[in-house]
């Protein structure tokens, strides 16, 4: 995420909950790397448990100040809907 981004938050959150078309929702940490906002844990495991692979586009949106929907599009360009497998309980965000 570009550092002019976070200007929409009062504070940048270290913690993001992102929430995919179904509705499940995921924890992951946030950190500052080279004059940009990274995600850092729990991104790896979320790419893995929804198979996001090279050529697909994954947007995001600011859905509440801690939250950001997520979707996931194919390399044809198609939306990608994955129902929630099994997560990794230490990253499984709690409602």
């Amino acid at each position: 995420m570009p550092v002019d981004f976070t200007k929409h938050f009062v504070a940048v959150p270290t913690e993001f909950k992102l929430m995919n078309n179904t509705g499940c929702s995921w924890k992951v940490t946030m950190k500052l790397m080279n004059d940009r906002v990274t995600l850092d844990q729990g991104w790896a495991t979320y790419a893995a448990v929804h198979q996001i692979k090279i050529g697909y586009m994954v947007t995001f949106k600011l859905f509440t100040p801690d939250t950001l929907k997520v979707i996931i599009f194919d390399d044809d360009g198609i939306e990608v809907v994955n129902k929630c497998g099994k997560h990794d309980e230490a990253f499984a965000a709690k409602d």
